[in-house]
């Protein structure tokens, strides 16, 4: 008789492949107040394991909660944010680059494609892929493929993404459940725990940071301009989150919020480190 698992097709998880080093991503992803795990996933990218809370517990579909979270992270960072995503019905993938609209495409729990063949064109150039032989490849993705169900079709993604230096631990694949993918991250070596120290945890952890490695973009980062930074930020994150709310549009409110926490994180660092 069939297993449970295998009437109800694999448990929902996901995967926050982010190109940059995990002491740039670490900083940012724990603003998100997600419990996470972040491993290396080559020699420039990391990835973040969620325990996925908001899907597990019904709340939201984790395509949106992954898309909110890779748009917050990637809003004014110099890295983009790759969230690889599956539930019982379908998989896909969401890339989130600055504030450019973020692209993606969807298969079938079967495999069967259910995207525009323009938007994996699109994700080729914006990750500085090969506009021939990366994009064919890409191009049989978009195929009818009767062997192929959607886990064989994220792992082909993974293939073609090898080539801009993409190497996901063997034990972190695609289509597992969120908790046994955080059990198996946090098995790895260089692996550590993203979690919300609270306001006051996370103000003081700026002064132990490689602020060299997280961009201009970070308030806290120091310079005449901090503060300046710090109120842009507030004030495009505000609009931002209304936008979301209103429109029900968990990117852009998790962008916004990401914002408003970072311009506040900034102001009150600057408040309570007064430079001389």
């Amino acid at each position: 008789m069939p297993t449970e698992a295998a009437r109800t097709g694999p448990a929902p998880g996901a995967l926050l492949l982010c190109r940059a080093a995990p002491a740039s991503v670490a900083p940012v992803a724990h603003l998100l107040r997600e419990p996470m795990q972040l491993t290396r996933a080559g020699e420039a990218w990391s990835v973040l394991v969620p325990e996925g809370g908001p899907w597990r517990d019904g709340a939201e579909p984790v395509d949106r909660v992954v898309t909110g979270w890779a748009t917050a992270l990637a809003v004014g960072a110099p890295w983009p944010v790759l969230a690889l995503w599956w539930d019982t019905d379908h998989a896909g993938f969401t890339l989130a680059s600055g504030f450019r609209r973020p692209v993606g495409f969807v298969w079938l729990a079967s495999g069967v494609p259910a995207g525009e063949d323009e938007a994996m064109r699109t994700f080729a150039a914006r990750m500085g892929l090969d506009p021939v032989l990366d994009v064919q490849a890409l191009d049989q993705l978009t195929k009818p493929d009767s062997a192929a169900d959607a886990r064989t079709r994220l792992r082909g993604l993974l293939a073609v993404l090898a080539r801009v230096g993409v190497s996901l631990p063997a034990e972190l694949a695609p289509g597992e459940g969120a908790a046994r993918l955080r059990e198996a991250a946090a098995r790895r070596p260089d692996s550590l725990p993203v979690e919300w120290p609270g306001w006051r945890e996370a103000v003081a952890e700026r002064d132990t940071v490689d602020h060299s490695r997280l961009g201009p973009w970070m308030p806290w980062t120091g310079g005449p301009r901090a503060r300046a930074l710090a109120l842009a930020q507030v004030a495009a994150g505000l609009p931002l989150l209304v936008r979301g709310l209103r429109r029900r549009g968990g990117g852009w409110a998790a962008a916004g919020a990401l914002l408003l926490a970072h311009g506040v994180l900034g102001l009150t660092y600057d408040l309570t480190h007064p430079r001389d």
